[in-house]
């Protein structure tokens, strides 16, 4: 069990391997199988072509990638996905900081004010873009969210029914059902009106009830399409006493009505058109706003990052909620 000594390791040189083995007390490779009975060891070495330098290895993808082509050879008009933005220079560089990039949950406060702040920063802007009240720190993505906001619907309202329009991206439809099958709680499509792209009222008349825990509309819809009958869907959850759950675009606020406005309930979204990159098609970054009405922020997934102050007053910090 030998093999050519590899330039970057260096206990692949025999001299050290027979360090090694003497320390451990063992003369030979094969004792350290010995646990694996003999007719299920290796004999011969695998038929594999030679270990390549680096100099190859890096020859050889290169020629493997030059064979793609990507969203900087081509405009990109596949839709219902995520899509090329620009992202300043600044932005890659001050992320790469270490008081930002980490994989640790901030729990330590003390040791994390610079992700926390960053995190509660990004949580006002959702708020007020989306005229809502509290935002969590983020979901998966926008179907991660819309199955965790029609979960959260269920707790609050105890009821096991979301309908959700019938115009509506198929995998964010299928994560949705992942997410509310195993909970029990069922869902119905809506049907729209084929003149205009809107939901179909009489529709949605017929179909929710006093099982229903939250009516979805999305604004921009899954076609493109302006919802102008924000209003009435309202009134038509309200009278049933179901949430009222918008999925947006936080691009189109800049022009459209957020949708705190229009007496929205949940929001939830897609924030990788914001500036994010495409991330080979994700995870991304899911949007979470609710009202401040606290039987819905005690039931919302996620992190929420508060502000307060430190132990002796002097100053403002951060910490996880």
């Amino acid at each position: 069990m030998g093999g050519r000594n590899h330039p970057y390791i260096p206990n692949s040189v025999p001299e050290i391997k027979q360090e090694m083995m003497r320390e451990i007390g063992v003369t030979s490779i094969e004792e350290l199988y010995a646990d694996v009975p003999e007719k299920y060891r290796l004999k011969n070495p695998l038929n594999l072509p030679e270990a390549l330098s680096e100099f190859e290895v890096r020859k050889h993808v290169e020629r493997l990638l030059s064979k793609n082509r990507t969203c900087n050879d081509m405009p990109v008009f596949l839709g219902a996905g995520c899509w090329p933005h620009y992202v300043p220079a600044a932005v890659k560089e001050i992320v790469q900081r270490n008081e930002l990039l980490t994989s640790y949950t901030p729990y330590q406060p003390e040791i994390s004010q610079g992700m926390l702040q960053t995190l509660f920063e990004y949580q006002s802007m959702i708020c007020e873009l989306t005229s809502m009240d509290v935002a969590n720190s983020s979901m998966y993505d926008w179907a991660s969210a819309l199955g965790e906001a029609a979960r959260m619907a269920a707790r609050v309202k105890n009821r096991n029914e979301v309908l959700v329009p019938k115009i509506i991206h198929p995998e964010r439809l299928a994560t949705l059902r992942t997410y509310t099958e195993p909970a029990g709680i069922s869902i119905k499509q809506v049907s729209y009106n084929s003149g205009n792209g809107q939901m179909d009222i009489e529709d949605l008349k017929k179909k929710i009830s006093d099982k229903t825990a939250a009516i979805y509309v999305e604004n921009p819809s899954y076609l493109g399409f302006i919802e102008t009958q924000t209003e009435e869907i309202r009134k038509e959850a309200q009278k049933h006493n179901a949430l009222f759950t918008v999925g947006i675009d936080p691009t189109s606020l800049g022009i459209l009505k957020p949708p705190g406005e229009y007496g929205a309930d949940i929001v939830i979204g897609e924030a990788q058109p914001l500036g994010n990159a495409m991330n080979f098609g994700g995870p991304l970054l899911g949007i979470m706003a609710c009202r401040g009405d606290m039987s819905l922020v005690r039931q919302m997934p996620g992190r929420i990052i508060g502000l307060t102050t430190t132990q002796d007053g002097s100053r403002n910090g951060f910490c996880m909620a």
